[in-house]
C-alpha cells in the first residue's frame, strides 16, 4: 500500500494476488491465540511493562483528524511498540519521540532530486542528522513500490538516490547507525507460486540486479510490501481464507524445496528469497515493509471484515513474538511492520483504503475485543487523546497485556 500515493492498492497488488490461489478448510479461535500470546518460553507471564514488542507499525498520516504527534508517541510507548515508518520525515513526529528509544524509519520518495550528491547531502544534513542520537533513525527509504509503477524516471532513478543518500550518511558520520533501503511490492515479481519458482518480472531485472548488488554491498534488507488480502479479494471462490489468515489448513506443498507452506504471506517471503538467489543473492535479508488487512470496505471488498483483520493481524503478531522463520529460513525470524497505526480518512480509492488502522484517530481500539473499557494513559507531555476519546484510565496487568498483544496487534 502506498500511503503517499492516492491511487487505490488493487492496481499495483492485484497481479501478484492472483498468483497465490488455494484451498479451504476451518479457523481456529482468536482467543486462543491472544492468551497463547501471553506465555513466555519459561511458561512464565509477559510483563507489557518490560517486553518490547518485535515488530513495528506504519504511521501514514493522509488524514485531517489524527492526533498531536507527542500523544502518539503516549500510545505508542504504552504498547511497548519500538519501531515505526513514516513515509515522509515529519520533524514533529521525529522530536515528539525524542527520548524513547523507538527506532524510526523515514521515507523520501523524491527520487530525482535525492540522485544529486548536494541534495541527498543537504537533506541527510537537516531531515537525519540534528534528530540522531536522541531519535533512533536506523533506516532510510528511498522510494515506495516504484519498481511496480510506470514511472522511467523514478525507476532509473532509484538507486542513484539510494547510493547518493548513502554517501552522505558516510560522509556525515552516520552510515553506522543508519541504513539505506526501498520498499517495494510484491508485485515485482513474475512468478511466486510455488515459491520456489519466485522470479523477478523481466522488465524490472535491469534495476533489480544492480540494486541487490548495492543492497549485499552495504549490509542492507530488501523491503517488501505484502497483502495477502488481495489474493482473497481478488478471488474468493479458490483461494483459502485460511491459508491467508494463519488459520489451521492443509497447506501448500512446494515440489521444488518438499517444503508445506501453512499461510501465504510467508510463501511471499520465500518467493522473493528465490528470486534473489536466481541473481545470485543469499546474502540479502528480506523484511516486511508492510501488510495488514482491513476492518471494512466496500460492498465488492470481499473478506473486508473486522474479524477477518483481527485474525490476520492477532495470528501474525502470535508468530512473530514467537520468533518463527519461513519454511525455507527457519532460523530467521520474520521481520514485519504493520500497516496501519490509525484509520486515514483522506486516502483515496475503495473503502478498504481507509480501514487498515488498527487504532480511530481518537486513540481507540478499531477491533472489539471485549475491554471496551481500556483506554491508553497520554503522553507525558499532552493531555490526551480529543474528547471524543474514552476516559482515560491505567490499564491493570491482565487488561494492558490482553489490549497490547490483541488491540494493537503488534
Amino acid at each position: 500500500m502506498r500511503a503517499r500515493d492516492d491511487a487505490p492498492m488493487e492496481r499495483r497488488m492485484i497481479a501478484a494476488a492472483r498468483r497465490f490461489l488455494f484451498f479451504d478448510p476451518s479457523s481456529s479461535s482468536l482467543l486462543l491465540c491472544l492468551l497463547l500470546s501471553l506465555l513466555s518460553a519459561n511458561n512464565g507471564i509477559v510483563s507489557a511493562a518490560n517486553a518490547p514488542l518485535k515488530f513495528g507499525i506504519n504511521y501514514g498520516q493522509i488524514a485531517n483528524n489524527l492526533p498531536h504527534p507527542a500523544q502518539v508517541s503516549g500510545l505508542i510507548r504504552s504498547l511497548n511498540v519500538n519501531r515505526v515508518k513514516l513515509y515522509d520525515a515529519d520533524p514533529a513526529v521525529l522530536t515528539a519521540f525524542a527520548g524513547t528509544g523507538v527506532e524510526f524509519t523515514i521515507s523520501n520518495g523524491d527520487l530525482l532530486n535525492m540522485s544529486d550528491a548536494g541534495n541527498a547531502r543537504a537533506w541527510v544534513a537537516q531531515n537525519v542528522q540534528p534528530f540522531l542520537p536522541d531519535t533512533r533513525i536506523t533506516c532510510v527509504i528511498l522510494g515506495n513500490e516504484v519498481l511496480s509503477g510506470t514511472d522511467a524516471a523514478a525507476m532509473q532513478s532509484l538507486l542513484p538516490a539510494m547510493q547518493a543518500v548513502h554517501q552522505a550518511l558516510v560522509d556525515l558520520g552516520l552510515d553506522g547507525q543508519v541504513n539505506v533501503s526501498t520498499s517495494q511490492s510484491v508485485n515485482v515479481l513474475a512468478s511466486s507460486y510455488p515459491p520456489s519458482a519466485g522470479a523477478f518480472r523481466e522488465e524490472v531485472v535491469q534495476y533489480m540486479r544492480p540494486l541487490l548488488d548495492f543492497l549485499a554491498e552495504v549490509g542492507s534488507p530488501f523491503l517488501i510490501n505484502a497483502y495477502p488480502f488481495f489474493a482473497y479479494k481478488a478471488s474468493p471462490g479458490s483461494v483459502s481464507l485460511p491459508y491467508v489468515l494463519f488459520e489451521p489448513n492443509p497447506g501448500a506443498h512446494d515440489p521444488g524445496t518438499n517444503l508445506t507452506y501453512d499461510n501465504m504471506l510467508y510463501a511471499q517471503i520465500d518467493a522473493v528469497y528465490a528470486a534473489m538467489e536466481a541473481m545470485g543473492h543469499k546474502d540479502i535479508a528480506v523484511r516486511i515493509s508492510e501488510t495488514g488487512w482491513p476492518s471494512a470496505g466496500d460492498a465488492d471488498e470481499v473478506g473486508a471484515t473486522v474479524q477477518n483483520a483481527a485474525t490476520y493481524n492477532g495470528n501474525l503478531m502470535k508468530r512473530v513474538a514467537a520468533g518463527q522463520g519461513t519454511p525455507l529460513r527457519p532460523d530467521v525470524p520474520v521481520d514485519v511492520l504493520v500497516f496501519a497505526l490509525f484509520n486515514e480518512n483522506m486516502k483515496h480509492g475503495q473503502a478498504s483504503e481507509r480501514n487498515y488502522g488498527l487504532f480511530y484517530p481518537n486513540g481507540t481500539s478499531v477491533y472489539d475485543l471485549g475491554f471496551d473499557t481500556a483506554s491508553f494513559s497520554p503522553s507525558p507531555r499532552a493531555s490526551g487523546f480529543s474528547s471524543s476519546s474514552k476516559p482515560t484510565m491505567q490499564m491493570s496487568f491482565p487488561v494492558g497485556v490482553v489490549v497490547l498483544l490483541a488491540a494493537f496487534l503488534l
